[in-house]
């Protein structure tokens, strides 16, 4: 076995690590500043939640950054999107077997109010087929349609714009999920007519974590899912009505937010070189299949996510040497997204590694050494 002298992080797709350049300075300046004070250009009334949305719009490609309310995760975004949005009892839902437990186990909840949900499989890669999305919008007639833009187990990435206008023309609306997507793949909400969307600051923005939330189109209203104090309109019985006030009850998670405000503007200053990205995961994708691994190849558009197995071999057990004995940090299991395997082959779940930009070739190689160790050894 080879001896590695530093752990091989390939778990982005979950959290990612390392955090951007000034991330953790940015947070511990936060905690040790007097509250709402924290600021770096001798401004007291700086509002380091503005300046986040000003940020993530630019990203996002949307006009009114008070559009995006930031909670703690996309969990929460998409809790506040699914239950806050209009839905009765009778209406139909359209989303995919692709999505996490984040979407899944609030629709089983809407299911149990009278909401009639839809979920199509997906192709062998993650993605959805459009012609059978088509379908389901003229049979069904969905109100809303809930959609990941990239698959959290394959990497594949969805053509949203397409999906998007076919749902346009059912007279639905769209809810996207780009947490997989945000500061790896462009995401353009406005263009894309997209009508919510939920997002996260740990994986791809580098950020950290208890940082997210959810954009809201104008002209949508929401019934906020989670109420309580504003620090503002205290005489009012219910929550504000202008965004984002309305979705942003109790206090706010500032020294995070001022790491991810770190985040976002280092992102900006240092584009991602995803050709170099795209050439490392594929390099690790093809070593591992001429191994002889089963690899989930997604092709087109997808993010550095890689799922495998490594045939007659328990993935739960792959995982444990490579993490015990080799300091790979990666995910074996489900990936919170259950009901995608069946579609993708892969029942009894995969190992994923996910990569970033930080990722290394050398890195790369010695995960391959790592799996050839394991194959070798006849395990």
């Amino acid at each position: 076995m080879r001896d590695y002298n530093h752990p091989i992080y390939m778990n982005n797709a979950a959290t990612s690590w390392p955090k951007a350049p000034g991330v953790a300075e940015a947070v511990a300046e936060a905690l040790r500043a007097m509250p709402g004070e924290t600021n770096r250009g001798g401004v007291a009334d700086f509002d380091v939640f503005s300046e986040v949305r000003a940020e993530l719009a630019k990203l996002m490609g949307v006009d009114r950054p008070s559009q995006i309310a930031l909670g703690c995760n996309s969990t929460w975004g998409l809790n506040q999107a699914i239950f806050g949005y209009p839905l009765e009892p009778g209406d139909t839902v359209l989303s995919t077997t692709a999505e996490h437990n984040a979407v899944l186990r609030p629709l089983y909840l809407l299911e149990q109010r009278g909401i009639r949900v839809v979920k199509l499989p997906v192709d062998e890669a993650g993605r959805v087929r459009t012609s059978e999305w088509e379908q389901a919008l003229l049979e069904h007639h969905p109100k809303l349609c809930i959609l990941i833009h990239a698959s959290n187990v394959t990497g594949a990435v969805n053509d949203v714009p397409v999906l998007s206008e076919a749902a346009k023309s059912a007279g639905a609306d769209l809810l996207l999920d780009v947490s997989q997507t945000l500061g790896c793949i462009p995401v353009r909400l406005s263009e894309w007519k997209v009508d919510l969307a939920v997002f996260t600051g740990h994986k791809y923005l580098l950020g950290p974590q208890g940082t997210g939330g959810v954009y809201v189109r104008e002209g949508l209203k929401l019934r906020p899912h989670i109420v309580g104090g504003t620090g503002v309109m205290s005489d009012l019985k219910e929550m504000p009505e202008e965004m984002p006030l309305r979705l942003e009850a109790g206090t706010g998670n500032e020294p995070s937010y001022h790491g991810l405000l770190a985040a976002l503007r280092w992102n900006r200053e240092h584009p991602l070189d995803m050709e170099s990205l795209v050439r490392r995961t594929r390099e690790l994708s093809k070593g591992l299949e001429k191994l002889g691994c089963k690899v989930i190849v997604p092709g087109g558009l997808s993010t550095p996510v890689i799922s495998f197995v490594i045939p007659g071999i328990p993935s739960a057990d792959a995982a444990d040497i490579l993490t015990g004995s080799y300091d790979i940090v990666l995910r074996t299991g489900l990936h919170c997204a259950p009901e995608i395997m069946e579609d993708i082959g892969m029942k009894g779940g995969t190992m994923r590694l996910s990569l970033s930009r930080f990722t290394t070739e050398e890195e790369v190689e010695q995960v391959l050494c790592a799996v050839r160790d394991i194959l070798e050894s006849g395990l």
